[in-house]
């Protein structure tokens, strides 16, 4: 498949889209059910060849439709099959009554289901599709299941979670492995969907990469092929301005050291100068700590004013360790009014929560300039009404807080998102789990702000920030400290 296909993320909405437009292009769409279901059967004999018997639970739609095909395709090959089905079988439409038709063999009703020892459960009730809470009866099945420590294929998505947004809907299987077809869909990527997927496989079923692409959202899986172009040149002519200068603000003499993780993570992320913003109390405690990082006293708004007019001081970071909430939105308003760029974390981000409005209305407008680095936490304290919001997915929360903000979002968690006003959207995958230690934040601020001061515009930045992060973690292992990450930083990818 081609590599910018392969990075898709396609909504159940959509899928459904692109499902009738590959019919109506005169594609069969049994067709495609029939090599759906055959490549569960195989993924089914390759991962599980001890099973004893294949246990295939079918629901009332198009996924039971792919059971039953998967189902016919073990039992050719002479594996032992058990069917169980949700509702009536013979009231299925369609496609799935199709498959159902040429399943040569008993179907039982789920809720005779008792799980035996040697079985491996295919999970083909509800797929990607599922918007509403599991009923009772598939509950108490995926409950039965679960005590019986059975290993659970999945067809498209563990049946159960909600394939726009990732969160269980009453009940869901936690699946071994999962087989979806064509792209990832937003409950493979996000929490605790994620999790519950298990190992993932993408089966290319035979829709052609034009109908993908011609109904497909604005959402991407974070890789480098999506901002490789804007990427900063490198020429025999660059030199230590054009690699941009960024500024990172210190907070006072007792909270000085993850304004440092964030000025060496910028160093190391390819920055040409970086300058450590410091109040005088805190002067000797930086410059004992501090080489190839310059030092700059700031005290006041003043000061600040004074800085800014070396039109070459581009790009600032502010938040991490800062502490003053009152002196946060003076130096934010000034480095909006003197048209600066900005990255907004911590406690950055929590100086508005009082008013989110004014931090946004000093970036509306114009070219995007500010990048917010948010936990969920955060988030809650700047756009509470979209946290409180369970019908939205994270994807959709960080691009409606992208929008509104004016700049781009990067929506932090084992399941980052990042989000541009416009609308584009990505998931990061690359990023290990022993990523989330202190300190760790701190540092991916500081690399978005030497992507920017290099010149790559806010949502690229972001995006490549969040990844490069990803791959110092998985390089400096399980047990770092965020100390270890600057270290671990990585030339730009050239494949």
């Amino acid at each position: 498949m081609h590599q910018e296909i392969d990075t898709l993320i396609i909504t159940p909405a959509d899928m459904g889209h692109i499902d009738q437009a590959a019919a109506a292009s005169g594609l069969s769409s049994y067709g495609l059910m029939e090599r759906a279901g055959q490549a569960v059967a195989a993924t089914a004999l390759r991962r599980f060849p001890g099973a004893l018997r294949f246990a295939v639970l079918c629901g009332p739609g198009n996924n039971g439709g792919d059971g039953y095909v998967a189902a016919r395709a073990l039992q050719e090959v002479g594996a032992c099959v058990a069917v169980y089905a949700l509702g009536d079988p013979g009231a299925l439409k369609g496609d799935a009554a199709t498959a159902f038709a040429a399943f040569q063999g008993p179907v039982a009703p789920l809720v005779s289901y008792a799980p035996q020892p040697g079985d491996v459960v295919i999970d083909a009730l509800f797929g990607a599709g599922l918007a509403r809470d599991v009923p009772d009866e598939v509950a108490k099945t995926i409950e039965a299941v679960r005590r019986a420590v059975l290993p659970v294929l999945a067809v498209d998505l563990p049946s159960g979670v909600d394939g726009r947004t990732g969160q269980v809907r009453g009940a869901a299987f936690e699946a071994a492995a999962t087989v979806t077809f064509m792209c990832r869909k937003p409950g493979h990527l996000l929490l605790p969907g994620k999790t519950l997927a298990g190992e993932l496989e993408v089966f290319d079923i035979g829709i052609p990469a034009r109908i993908l692409a011609r109904h497909a959202d604005h959402m991407r899986v974070n890789t480098p092929a999506i901002w490789r172009l804007a990427l900063p040149p490198q020429t025999g002519a660059t030199h230590k301005y054009v690699r941009g200068h960024l500024a990172v603000f210190s907070g006072p003499a007792t909270a000085t050291g993850a304004a440092r993780l964030s000025a060496m993570a910028g160093l190391r992320a390819g920055a040409g100068l970086v300058t450590l913003l410091s109040p005088r109390d805190a002067l000797p405690a930086n410059a004992a700590h501090l080489t190839a990082v310059m030092l700059k006293a700031i005290d006041n708004e003043a000061d600040l004013a004074a800085l800014l007019d070396d039109e070459r001081l581009k790009t600032f970071v502010l938040g991490p360790g800062f502490g003053d909430a009152e002196k946060t939105r003076a130096y934010v308003k000034l480095l909006a009014e003197r048209d600066r760029h900005l990255v907004l974390d911590a406690d950055g981000i929590s100086a508005f929560r009082d008013d989110p409005a004014v931090l946004f209305s000093f970036f509306a407008g114009g070219r995007a300039r500010l990048v917010l680095t948010p936990h969920d936490g955060e988030f809650a304290r700047l756009f509470p009404d979209l946290a409180a919001d369970k019908t939205l997915s994270k994807i959709e929360r960080a691009q409606k807080a992208a929008s509104r903000s004016n700049g781009a979002v990067i929506l932090k968690g084992a399941d980052t998102v990042i989000a541009a006003p416009d609308g584009r959207a990505l998931v990061n995958e690359n990023a290990p789990h022993w990523l989330a230690t202190a300190g760790s934040g701190d540092v991916l601020a500081g690399m978005v702000g030497a992507h920017l001061t290099q010149g790559m515009p806010p949502f690229e930045a972001a995006a490549s920030a969040v990844w490069r992060h990803g791959e110092a973690g998985r390089i400096a292992g399980e047990g770092l400290t965020a100390e270890d990450l600057p270290d671990a930083i990585q030339p730009w990818p050239v494949a």
